[in-house]
């Protein structure tokens, strides 16, 4: 490996916050073949790529696709025994766990495992995890493909926002999490499923905390824009578990027009949040809220 191309690879690391034991796994060019995937997004990739088989082991949120259900459940909760136990090579996690879990990681690290830490932040990160994923499980060209077709659909599902100039589309107030009052930064995939849709994000000036997706933005900020949201969007999941009739009857809410005008809507967050391929139908579905008679 030239030393140019060493810091160019560590530079992609450090920004799409790759956490892991990287130079000996680069150098040797090392594939892996039994694989414990905690986090759904890795876990739904993988199976993209034509890992089903590789994968020993899921994380116990996995909902995704359903022909990996039936595999061994793991959490970052558990103890050090239970993966040794189960023979991996990988264990592929994010930083959130990195940050909560040393300890467990050092154990596996110890044992010879090699721990992976990856999750993007932005759409152009996540195609860089994309062929990341790939150089580690020797499927360097699937994952090519998978962004080379996922930036053809995405062309494809934007010519029809071409006719619609910039001042005509909705400003729209993205809810990432509900009883915290958060939106997303302007730079995350959900803005970019909104941006992609044909809305306008109103929450520009939100700033991601603690190098997430996540932006606090608060009540007074959101009212302050109450007469220009045109929808009010939210997303809906593990991280906001949330309805239509809470957010109408959030205090003060009423002064937003969209919530007036009874113009809340909820979307999947495994659409909008997750870096995978079904962003697409992430932008499909926002699409059909923002211009319903499109449909």
């Amino acid at each position: 490996m030239t030393i140019l191309f060493r810091i160019f690879f560590l530079i992609v690391v450090i920004h799409t916050g790759l956490l892991h034991n990287v130079a000996a796994a680069e150098e040797s060019r090392e594939t892996f073949h039994r694989i414990i995937s905690l986090y759904p997004a890795h876990t739904e990739n993988l199976a993209a790529l034509g890992l089903t088989q590789e994968l020993i082991g899921i994380a116990a949120s996995d909902t995704y696709p359903l022909e990996i259900l039936s595999k061994p459940r793991f959490s970052h909760h558990d103890n050090a025994e239970k993966f040794i136990a189960a023979n991996p090579d990988l264990v592929l996690i994010r930083p959130m766990i990195a940050h909560s879990a040393p300890q467990l990681l050092d154990q596996l690290r110890g044992a010879g495992i090699t721990v992976v830490s990856l999750q993007p932040r932005s759409v152009e990160e996540m195609f860089d995890y994309w062929l990341e994923l790939g150089r580690l499980t020797g499927k360097d060209e699937a994952a090519g493909r998978m962004v080379a077709e996922f930036k053809d659909k995405l062309a494809e599902t934007g010519q029809s926002l071409q006719v619609v100039p910039m001042k005509k589309r909705p400003q729209v107030y993205f809810e990432s999490i509900h009883s915290r009052m958060k939106t997303f930064a302007p730079s995350s995939i959900a803005v970019f499923v909104l941006e992609q849709a044909g809305g306008r994000n109103i929450a520009t000036d939100a700033e991601a905390r603690r190098s997430t997706n996540i932006a606090a933005y608060g009540k007074e900020r959101i009212l302050a824009h109450a007469d220009e949201i045109d929808i009010f969007l939210a997303q809906k999941g593990r991280m906001n578990r949330i309805s239509v009739e809470k957010i109408s009857q959030e205090p003060g809410f009423q002064a937003i027009r969209a919530v007036r005008e009874g113009k809340i809507y909820l979307v999947n967050e495994q659409l909008v949040s997750r870096p995978t391929q079904r962003i697409l139908e992430g932008i499909d579905e926002v699409r059909n809220i923002l211009y319903p008679s499109a449909n």
